[in-house]
């Protein structure tokens, strides 16, 4: 029988060992490639085919919920398990309007990750306790999904990663390096971007993409 291949993808390098490490102790699975960030997650998922994607959401260039949209553009039979830091009802409702099967805190996969992959590998869907209690409390209402839905279109795919970049430090020429276009198309695209969504300064647009989840910011609480 064919191994279970799955694609990591995670911007740190000590994070995709370690899942590396719990995935290699099944004789059954193969992690078939590792992915530093959204946009390689695309291109590799798009080229290895795997089984499977387990997509961290923080990441550069493009974050795991937009890459996720595009990975199960490319193919809506993949399976996409989200597994991060963050537990935001904002994010969690996010993901799964992404299309993913599965969400798992990073703090809970030495419990929950190996359950999880189990449970897709089944063509099931496996939920961290706390997101499965969110999703029956119903805090996915109607209303709530269509707000969050009309923020998350309101700009095109493109426009989502040129602000993502922007939002990150990148400069005009640098984004135009990453997404392999003129800077002149660039610079149309952020005025375009600036213009439809009545913003006036790259602060305003860095808020923009905190508050839609185009790009994540997380807090650690001392101990």
């Amino acid at each position: 029988m064919n191994p279970f291949r799955i694609l990591v993808a995670d911007d740190h390098d000590v994070v995709r060992q370690g899942i590396k490490a719990v995935l290699e102790t099944r004789a059954d699975w193969e992690v078939c490639g590792e992915a530093r960030d959204g946009m390689q997650a695309v291109a590799m998922a798009k080229q290895l085919k795997p089984d499977m994607v387990l997509m961290d959401i923080c990441m550069p260039n493009l974050n795991g919920l937009e890459a996720t949209r595009e990975i199960l553009e490319n193919d809506a039979e993949q399976k996409v398990l989200v597994v991060t830091i963050i537990d935001s009802e904002q994010v969690v409702r996010a993901v799964l309007e992404s299309g993913a099967r599965g969400f798992v805190l990073k703090s809970d996969a030495a419990r929950d990750l190996v359950a999880a992959i189990d449970a897709l590998e089944r063509k099931n869907t496996f939920f961290t306790p706390r997101v499965a209690q969110m999703i029956l409390e119903g805090f996915l209402n109607p209303g709530q999904r269509r707000s969050q839905t009309q923020a998350d279109t309101s700009l095109t795919r493109r426009e989502r990663q040129i602000v993502q970049l922007l939002a990150e430090g990148k400069s005009t020429k640098e984004v135009a390096t990453i997404l392999v276009l003129s800077v002149k198309t660039v610079e149309t695209h952020r005025a375009n971007i600036m213009r439809k969504l009545k913003v006036h300064s790259l602060v305003e647009l860095v808020l923009y993409a905190v508050k839609n989840n185009i790009v994540m910011v997380h807090t650690f609480n001392s101990a």
